[in-house]
């Protein structure tokens, strides 16, 4: 298949929440510009609003060599969006981006014609002297959240978001990215998810085994997923000998659950568990449940001898709740880390996970 016919195909789905895994380079962000002009309406207006890599590449660093100031700032490219740029602040910015804690604050600067938007933007650590303020220039990770929560800002703005309202499709918002912020951006998506999704399609393709297994277990096996359930469809977006494939999970299992116990086995070998990964544990304890057809997490517990499964299991889903690592520590306490050690090292045992090649 080509990537035209793999956009007539999302855009043919009758889900309305469609999440797509697939490996870098497969062509993703390709995808979501093609499903963009497949997508237009007659007058060639655009039908619905985009985060991909193109985003990303309206901001570009300025290291202070040729401004008069010699001032490190993050320049704005003019686009289409800049006439909305005045209509939100650095208030709604950092709403956005607390539960990412970053340890740095920002202030924009407009062009002195408004319609042309933020002209650029200027960083400084929190706890600077007002007195002697010093620019800086944060990390590629920060500048990835950062950019990622400017559009979120900007979808809240009237005239864009609400006016070009088909769908929302975004392509890998998480790259560059440690545990917490992945887990930080899966809620921003499930949020995005659950106030539009009635309205309009949600498209989001990621290369993160972490993102995609957090999200498919909200909206389909989550405290909220009868509201989902039905409307949301998993499939992986792969290259096989040369030729495109979008197929459709089966069963809604994910099949790259091998990669899900690989990177837990990663974070057990470094003593680097956190918080974030009992949802990767989840998603594995339910997929080898769905594959011995019983649906019951608690019972593949008992298989793997742990004392008092059921238990164990509300442990782990109350620990896999989304709320409660929005804005706490990703440390683990000892109980919860004898608890992951316990369920996973039983896992591996008892089905005998071949998990390097």
């Amino acid at each position: 298949m080509t990537h035209h016919e793999i956009a007539k195909q999302i855009e043919a789905a009758d889900e309305k929440i469609i999440l797509i895994y697939a490996f870098n380079a497969i062509g993703k962000t390709r995808l979501s510009v093609i499903y963009k002009d497949a997508t237009k309406d007659g007058d060639g207006a655009h039908a619905g609003v985009y985060y991909n890599a193109y985003s990303e590449d309206i901001f570009v660093w300025d290291n202070g060599d040729e401004n008069e100031d010699g001032e490190i700032r993050l320049h704005v490219r003019q686009s289409s969006l800049s006439r909305f740029h005045s209509l939100f602040n650095e208030e709604s910015m950092r709403k956005k981006l607390k539960p990412y804690r970053p340890k740095y604050d920002f202030e924009f600067t407009l062009h002195k014609d408004v319609e042309k938007g933020i002209e650029f933007i200027t960083f400084f650590p929190t706890d600077a002297d007002p007195k002697e303020l010093k620019y800086i220039k944060i990390s590629r990770g920060e500048e990835r959240v950062f950019v990622w929560c400017f559009f979120l800002a900007l979808f809240d703005v009237e005239g864009w978001a609400d006016k070009q309202s088909a769908h929302f499709f975004i392509d890998d918002p998480v790259s560059s990215l440690d545990d917490h912020n992945i887990f930080v951006t899966a809620t921003t998506l499930f949020d995005l998810i659950q106030n539009h999704f009635e309205k309009r399609r949600i498209i989001i393709t990621t290369h993160h085994i972490g993102l995609i297994s957090i999200l498919a277990d909200w909206l389909t096996k989550g405290e909220k997923a009868d509201k989902f359930k039905k409307q949301t469809k998993l499939y992986l977006l792969s290259n096989k000998s040369g030729e495109l494939t979008l197929e459709r999970e089966k069963n809604d299992v994910f099949l790259y659950h091998l990669r899900v116990l690989q990177v837990l086995e990663q974070a057990q070998k470094e003593n680097n568990v956190k918080s974030f990964h009992f949802a990767l544990l989840r998603q594995a304890i339910e997929n080898v449940s769905s594959f011995l057809g019983v649906g019951r997490p608690s019972y593949v517990l008992g298989q793997i001898g742990i004392e008092d499964p059921n238990e164990i299991n509300n442990i782990i889903n109350t620990l896999t709740h989304k709320n409660v690592y929005y804005y706490e520590s990703d440390e683990l306490v000892p109980d919860s880390k004898r608890i992951f050690d316990d369920v996973f090292n039983g896992l591996k045992e008892k089905y005998k996970f071949v998990l390097h090649a």
